[in-house]
């Protein structure tokens, strides 16, 4: 037994050297029932469509293999690299989010322009997107520091790159990433000091804005509508969330079992992504469900410790950069349960390490080694300053 609690002990201290302990077991979860349950949602769908039950869980496989490289090339990359390359990474998300909309190089699909056609693979843009978005705004927070507090200038810079970002996401149309990302900008530029009242301007003024775009557009507008009463056209504007719901409900507190779901069969349209959340409830109930919360919380917590953690190492870069990741991932996984539960109106929004895409798992994989180096680099300027103190002289005779 004593040479098991050694090996264990040694093996909790390896993984705490790369990342917080309690973030690792919260993302095992997460990771444990996304590989389950995009199996479960996507046998039948595999075999209708390529006459491979596993096709989809190969091709998310690889895609996993990619994010678990990129995490460990991460880990290895100093983070004074990514602040100076900020500017450019935001340079290149334009670039590439123009290039979406060109026919040809931009793949449509459901009528909606997201993805860039890698050969065979479609990249979504708007995922990395969001995750240059928290890069160059981590490092603008530290090049304006004091400027941001006080030079309105300071703050209306990043609102007007925002505002290119939105109307090209906008014009894809992707409405529900154009959401998550204002709201993290917004987020992101509060808690780096910017005063409250430009900030509450610029809020009304976003949220006048998104509800002109949705009131104008008459389908974008049903879905704004129809989670409010969902059931008055089941058939019709409210197919999906009806749905959703009646998977939900009929999960009850333990599930009718892994594998079990009669939604998915057809019945819930995007089961394995946009509502892999109403599969996971009605197959694994009310228990599958308080477990995945509280995965994310934990997860989502330790993003937010992780940021304090930093700032007491008078780390600002890292400081921002682990608050914009846990910023994302709240914002992402609120929005996509809430849908799923009829609390939000119908967007098309990945749940973060669960939903089948690749490209949602590659940036949150980036954005995992972002915050894994984070950890790494706060621990060595704690054990520094640490070393410091002690080798300090001390006075007397």
């Amino acid at each position: 037994m004593s040479r098991l609690k050694q090996h264990t002990d040694n093996l909790e201290s390896s993984i705490a050297s790369y990342i917080d302990i309690q973030m690792f077991f919260a993302l095992l979860i997460l990771v444990g029932l996304g590989v389950t349950m995009m199996t479960s949602t996507t046998v039948e769908l595999g075999y209708k469509g390529y006459e491979d039950a596993f096709f989809y869980i190969k091709k998310q496989m690889v895609f996993m293999l990619l994010g678990v490289l990129c995490i460990f090339a991460l880990t290895r990359i100093r983070l004074a690299y990514w602040e100076q390359l900020g500017p450019f990474l935001l340079v290149v998300t334009v670039a590439l989010l123009v290039m979406v909309l060109i026919p040809g190089l931009g793949r449509t699909v459901n009528g909606s322009s997201r993805w860039l056609a890698l050969g065979p693979i479609g990249l979504q843009v708007s995922e990395f997107a969001k995750v240059a978005m928290i890069i160059y705004l981590s490092g603008y927070i530290v090049r304006h520091g004091s400027n941001v507090h006080k030079d309105f200038k300071a703050f209306i810079n990043p609102m007007a790159l925002v505002a290119i970002i939105a109307i090209l996401l906008m014009l894809e149309p992707d409405f529900g990433s154009t959401v998550v990302l204002t709201a993290l900008v917004f987020m992101m530029l509060y808690l780096g000091g910017v005063r409250l009242a430009p900030f509450i301007f610029s809020t009304a003024c976003s949220i006048a804005v998104m509800y002109f775009l949705a009131r104008t557009d008459q389908e974008r507008w049903s879905r704004v509508t129809t989670f409010w009463r969902p059931f008055e056209d089941p058939l019709g504007d409210g197919f999906q969330l009806t749905q959703a719901l009646i998977a939900i409900g009929s999960g009850g507190l333990f599930g009718e079992g892994l594998g079990e779901s009669i939604q998915k069969l057809f019945y819930l349209p995007e089961a394995h992504n946009d509502f892999i959340f109403a599969v996971l409830a009605e197959e694994l109930g009310l228990i599958g469900i308080a477990i995945l919360l509280c995965a994310y919380l934990v997860f989502i917590w330790r993003c937010f410790w992780l940021a304090g953690y930093a700032q007491k190492q008078q780390m600002t870069f890292a400081q921002h950069l682990a608050y914009g990741c846990g910023i994302w991932f709240a914002l992402q996984a609120t929005i996509s349960v809430g849908v799923n539960m009829g609390l939000l109106p119908t967007k098309g929004l990945s749940l973060p390490f669960l939903s089948v895409g690749g490209s949602n798992l590659l940036a949150s994989c980036i954005a995992l080694g972002l915050l894994m180096r984070v950890y790494i680099e706060a621990n060595q300027q704690g054990a520094r300053r640490v070393h410091k103190r002690k080798r300090k002289p001390t006075g007397g005779r």
